[in-house]
């Protein structure tokens, strides 16, 4: 396992942003519905939230900023593990992205806030 996570690093180290799109794409997974009052379909997984900073300019241009942070390192591993990314790089560039993206879920309870269906019945 070892082996495979340090093979992963070389390859990202050696594509750059290229092999963070390839890694997230690989974990992608695409929700066929849309969310009610949506403009667009609804996607899930570190490529999606990749593909929005992307649409949203947020990753174009050179690459000039330097963040530097520690973390304990059982959250990096677990966080590599779940969103599959293989450096702290790409990690770091994941969070920003989803980060930086806003909430669909929230825009949505925002925008319905206080409605119920007409035959809603609240029980106590």
């Amino acid at each position: 396992m070892a082996a495979n996570r340090a093979a992963r690093a070389v390859k990202a180290k050696r594509g750059g942003a290229a092999s963070l799109r390839k890694g997230a794409a690989s974990l992608h997974k695409k929700v066929s519905t849309s969310a009610p009052g949506a403009d667009r379909p609804v996607a899930a997984g570190p490529a999606a939230a990749l593909e929005e900073a992307r649409r949203a300019g947020l990753l174009d241009g050179d690459k000039t900023e330097h963040v530097s942070f520690r973390a304990p390192p059982a959250l990096i591993e677990a966080a590599k593990r779940e969103s599959g990314v293989a450096s702290p790089t790409e990690l770091g560039i994941l969070a920003l992205a989803t980060l930086a993206q806003p909430d669909p879920a929230a825009a949505f309870l925002k925008r319905t806030r206080g409605r119920l269906g007409e035959t809603h019945a609240l029980e106590y």
